[in-house]
């Protein structure tokens, strides 16, 4: 009995001794949306970016549809995501939640035919990325419904009262009111229906509350409208509303529908009015938008709006600075050890480099140096390296270098800034090498063709500066889509220069009723260095850098 007890005990103990304990943890990979789109997709506002508004650190995603398309089954048409996601929406929301792809997409082409992307966006949708672990993302859809009225001698718009029904439109008291002749009617928005419908009559009556069925471009029902007409004693012209930058102004008001307004202006130091030329003025039923170019910056000047021959009130405004860019010589530099920080000793920084990462393994990989492109003072030089086993693009960059994360770096992006610059004039000379170190396999393709330099200017008006995280784990990066960004200009380059160019990087402003609240410009050897990527040896100079504002 005792060597039978014996046995036992030893099979336990060798069962117990065989346990293999698994405290191996998970890698941490973050699930994130990279875009997305829906039917109908459009901009929040005139002239702005229809992309959808992307928030990595909140992981939101906010999208805006016109009024063609039903909230409640909407079709996502595109979901990209970051590799090895898997795609769990809110079962409750979908049409068909077993159709609906549990992969990300660029297209509705790259899926079968079953599949089935539809969602009620009635109210904000949850969708789980799973990698090792959930990331939870909203999604927010936001429908714009514009109910454009414009009646003859219609003066300002019409207020819509969409929760009642109500409509009330103001004409000139010149206008009889049981022949209006009337030019859009789009009670149920651009892509409704009205019956019946003003515009198809040569004249409406509106001597009396009229009464229309109106539907949405998605509805099967109609819904009654009630629109009152009054006659006025208003001026031909309403509310005005200016938006200043450094040397231009955007005027937009309201005014009697059929009229067209003169714009003059002047400094308010001068007593000469200057009337704008009528191609920059654009009507549109009782709205119009004047743009002022020319203008000085920092300066007062007055404007006033005249309609049949009447002047209305002069009103004032003021231009934006024309704010200089910092350092951007690249003269002032000093050396802590092996580091080289591009602002004086003692100084404040607004430019910096990523030398702080470099200098922990070798020397600083941007530094400055004699070869300028006007044979005084500093240039910045920033090669590209190969440091223990792990490529560093030569950079220099408005922000700081805020911390070295093991060999990643972590950095802020932009500078505060409120002006309004045309161009960023550079002067450079690059040299490129082949590509012969990639740091991440989606740009394994590049290897052994020749690098690039990137040279490139935002204006944002981010809350923040913008953190960026080269760990490919948590990877954040600056994307020149990014909805924040209100102008934009780069140069790419992958062929090398003997001597300095002179090159103008030309602003493209997405936004012309924005002001923005950071600047950010960088310029490095080797465009993809974020994914330590690159040619060894790449050579950037780069040199007297201006911001030019006509």
């Amino acid at each position: 009995m005792i060597n039978k007890l014996m046995y036992v005990c030893f099979c336990v103990l060798a069962v117990a001794a065989c346990k293999i304990e698994n405290d191996i943890p998970y890698p941490i990979v973050e699930g994130n949306i990279i875009s997305m789109e829906v039917e109908g997709q459009r901009a929040s506002d005139e002239g702005g970016s229809a992309q959808a508004v992307i928030d990595k650190s909140k992981r939101t995603v906010r999208l805006y549809v016109d009024d063609s398309v039903d909230l409640s089954q909407l079709r996502i048409t595109k979901f990209t995501v970051s590799d090895g996601v898997t795609l769990i929406p809110d079962a409750g929301k979908c049409h068909d939640v077993s159709s609906f792809p549990t992969v990300g997409f660029g297209s509705l082409a790259e899926l079968s035919a079953s599949s089935d992307t539809r969602v009620d966006f009635s109210k904000p949708v949850t969708f789980t990325l799973k990698t090792y672990q959930d990331y939870l993302w909203t999604v927010s859809v936001t429908q714009i419904i514009t109910r454009n009225i414009v009646l003859e001698n219609q003066i300002g718009k019409a207020v819509v009262d969409a929760v009642n029904r109500n409509v009330a439109v103001y004409v000139s008291k010149d206008q009889p009111l049981n022949a209006v002749k009337v030019s859009a009617f789009q009670l149920g928005g651009e892509h409704g229906t009205v019956i019946p419908d003003p515009v198809t009559y040569d004249a409406y009556d509106f001597s009396q509350p009229a009464t229309f069925l109106v539907s949405h471009a998605w509805e099967e029902v109609s819904r009654e409208w009630k629109v009152f007409v009054y006659q006025s004693e208003g001026v031909s012209t309403g509310s005005t509303n200016i938006f200043t930058r450094t040397t231009s102004a955007t005027l937009k008001g309201d005014i009697q529908s059929g009229k067209t307004p003169v714009v003059e202006y002047k400094k308010q130091s001068e007593t000469g009015w200057t009337t704008l030329a009528t191609s920059a003025i654009t009507v549109s039923g009782t709205s119009y938008t004047a743009l002022l170019t020319g203008l000085s910056p920092a300066t007062s000047y007055q404007y006033r709006i005249s309609v049949d021959g009447t002047a209305g009130d002069v009103r004032s405004f003021a231009t934006g600075t024309a704010t200089p860019l910092t350092n951007a010589s690249f003269d002032n530099w000093y050396q802590d050890g092996k580091l080289w920080n591009p602002w004086p000793s003692g100084g404040t920084s607004f430019w910096d480099t990523g030398n702080r990462g470099a200098t922990t393994i070798s020397d600083s990989n941007s530094v400055p140096t004699d070869e300028t492109s006007n044979g005084t003072g500093k240039a910045a030089y920033l090669e590209s390296k190969y440091l223990m086993m792990r490529f560093a693009a030569g950079n220099i960059f408005t922000g700081d270098y805020v911390r070295t994360d093991g060999m990643n770096g972590v950095l802020s992006f932009g500078r505060p800034f409120t002006s309004f610059p045309s161009k960023l004039r550079i002067h450079y000379k690059y040299s490129s090498v082949t590509i012969d170190k990639v740091g991440d396999d989606a740009y394994r393709y590049l290897k052994g063709q020749p690098d690039s330099c990137h040279i490139y200017i935002a204006l944002t008006d981010w809350d923040k500066p913008r953190e960026i995280r080269t760990r490919p784990s948590e990877r954040q990066l600056f994307e020149k889509n990014d909805t924040h960004v209100i102008a934009y200009a780069e140069l790419v380059q992958g062929t090398s220069d003997a001597t300095y160019r002179q090159l103008d990087l030309t602003l493209q402003y997405r936004y012309t009723n924005r002001t923005p609240k950071y600047i950010l410009i960088v310029a490095t050897a080797s465009k993809y260095g974020d994914y330590f990527t690159g040619g060894t040896g790449s050579k950037l100079w780069v040199d007297d850098f201006e911001l030019i504002y006509d």
